[in-house]
């Protein structure tokens, strides 16, 4: 996972030809690619994730994104947002490469999902190729 805080996760019907475009356009640069459905591209001392979009845009979540946050510890957060009246879209878990997540939706039909990185996994491991660093 990238160092930063908050993640926008931004859907794409072709997720290759998103990454070209917005390093070409905006200078951004790959960091990571997750077969033909995931990247991650550094933007100055941020990021941002693409995922392909799945079925009808419509259908997606607003305007086809979500946000990712990193946190301390996804079981207490998790705890608080259900206390606190999120929907949750998916319970804690733990994911091969190293994260633990859970994802709710907020009073406005926003998706966020909360990441506790749990493990340093090389990404070979889990289907993905590290394609450069933020500190590039």
């Amino acid at each position: 996972m990238p160092a930063s805080t908050v993640i926008p996760v931004l859907a794409y019907p072709d997720v290759s030809e998103a990454v070209a475009w917005l390093c070409r356009a905006f200078g951004f640069r790959e960091r990571l690619r997750i077969g033909n459905h995931r990247a991650q591209l550094a933007v100055g001392g941020g990021a941002v994730a693409l995922s392909r979009q799945i079925g009808d845009p419509a259908s997606a979540s607003p305007a086809g994104y979500s946000i990712m946050v990193r946190v301390a510890d996804a079981d207490a957060h998790y705890r608080k947002a259900l206390a606190a009246g999120a929907l949750i879209v998916s319970s804690p878990a733990d994911f091969p490469y190293g994260e633990r997540q859970y994802t709710a939706e907020d009073l406005a039909g926003h998706i966020w999902t909360f990441s506790q990185t749990v493990a340093d996994v090389d990404p070979a491991k889990w289907g993905g190729r590290l394609v450069g660093d933020l500190l590039d």
